[in-house]
């Protein structure tokens, strides 16, 4: 059984409560960082941890911090992203319900880093439930001193906030984010200037992870070199995984980096197999804007080494056969799935979540939606599969944000890994059109361009 860091106490009654979670050994990070640590020493321990952030791009969290610029008579802002979107990912939904202390234990000890006094953690609109809870921990924590005005008696003051967000996933884009955290339209910004510049209201922000956050507690608890023991290489620490599709096990389970992607579907201390006894033929490893990975390339690397859980081991390879640890969002396909109707499904979503501030992802997702549509309903042709090939192409890059990426991705290596699969929609029209009757008569494809 692998160490839990962050889920440790999760299944003890009232847990989600001030009173037990202190119990267990809560809060004790803040009282270290501000009684005997400086704000330095805190971002110098989580450099040592090697923790990289736990939203999708795996940046290093330290070295993110070390960036926020620290001009005279400014204020400073630490943002927490809980815009949790992406589909196939809820893992820092259930952190916030079971456990949230873990998250504003976590936020007080970072915004002590990095010299914040105002600090907000922006939720997923949909999440009202969650948005409930952590107003309700706020509250808890500041009846007990560890927030608002002189915090335990140090000197350091704290407001904290929690605030709804826009109803749209590229929010969870971290200048899109900050848009809709100043009341505008969730639009991302063109970089440079970068948060950690000018971020919340022009001032020097950081913007991180549900998880990166609640992941402080520990690190400083136990020191960032202890925490760095845990994992492989430049892969430290435990990883949340949102395990879902067609395993026996769904769930969250938390990891400690390096364990063998068939040991985490297979084993019953984790996904516990494919359901009904089917076998395995694709995998998602990081949500839906990530490639997905064939049966073939699951267990091994082109390396001959077996395929890890780790930022390394799943991006082994490249696009071309490999894959990326992404926001943790596991999804795993039996054999009997169609992929090019999951694709479909993939690029709806994206087409309908394009803010549509660039062209490529405005005009492009709409086309690889009509277009899979139609291989999928046994409308399409040979030469929608190269169209296909050369829209992703032109939106990958060309964006803003990588709202875009993320829609090309998906699609690129559903045609690179199952080609044989899109061809089958087309020679068997018949078939793929009696198959999908419901489908083919639920909307006019052009509804969602």
């Amino acid at each position: 059984m692998g160490r839990k860091l962050l889920l440790e106490h999760i299944n003890v009654p009232g847990i989600q409560t001030f009173e037990v979670y202190r119990q267990k050994g809560g809060y004790r990070a803040v009282e270290k960082a501000l009684k005997s640590m400086s704000p330095d020493d805190v971002v110098e321990e989580v450099k040592k941890s090697g923790l990289r952030g736990r939203g999708g791009a795996g940046f290093p969290t330290g070295m993110k911090w070390s960036f926020l610029a620290k001009p005279e008579g400014v204020p400073r802002y630490l943002v927490c992203n809980g815009d949790e979107s992406e589909p196939g990912t809820f893992k820092d939904r259930y952190l916030m319900t079971h456990i949230p202390h873990a998250l504003i234990e976590g936020m007080i000890v970072s915004s002590y880093a990095l010299g914040a006094n105002t600090s907000y953690i922006y939720v997923r609109g949909e999440m009202m439930p969650q948005i409930r809870i952590l107003e309700k921990a706020i509250a808890e924590a500041k009846a007990a001193g560890f927030l608002g005005k002189d915090i335990l008696g140090t000197g350091y003051d704290l407001e904290l906030y929690v605030q709804p967000g826009g109803g749209a996933y590229i929010c969870g884009e971290e200048t899109a984010l900050l848009e809709s955290l100043e009341g505008k339209r969730g639009n991302p910004r063109i970089k440079p200037p970068f948060p950690a510049v000018a971020g919340l209201y022009g001032c020097p922000t950081v913007v991180n992870n549900v998880e990166s956050i609640a992941a402080t507690v520990p690190i400083v608890n136990d020191g960032g070199e202890e925490y760095a023991k845990i994992g492989i290489e430049r892969s430290t620490g435990t990883k949340l995984i949102s395990a879902s599709g067609n395993i026996n096990k769904p769930g969250v389970y938390e990891i400690e980096l390096g364990v063998p992607v068939e040991e985490f579907i297979y084993s019953d201390e984790y996904c516990g197999g494919i359901a009904n006894g089917k076998r395995l033929k694709a995998l998602v490893a990081g949500g839906s804007s990530v490639p997905i990975l064939p049966a073939n390339l699951i267990s091994t690397t082109i390396k001959g080494e077996p395929r890890l859980m780790t930022y390394e081991s799943l991006a082994d390879g490249g696009f071309q056969t490999g894959t990326m640890m992404g926001s943790g969002g596991f999804i795993v396909f039996d054999e009997d799935q169609c992929i090019v109707r999951n694709t479909w499904n993939f690029t709806r979503f994206y087409s309908h979540e394009s803010c549509g501030q660039c062209s490529p992802c405005r005009e492009g997702t709409g086309w690889m939606e009509n277009v899979l549509y139609n291989i999928e309903t046994g409308q399409g042709s040979m030469e929608d599969i190269d169209l296909l090939w050369d829209i992703q192409r032109n939106i990958e890059g060309n964006t803003i944000c990588p709202l875009g990426d993320a829609a090309a991705w998906p699609v690129a290596a559903a045609i690179r890994h199952f080609r044989d699969e899109f061809e089958w929609h087309i020679t068997h029209r018949d078939e793929s059109q009696q198959r999908n009757y419901g489908l083919a008569h639920y909307a006019d494809p052009l509804e969602y361009a």
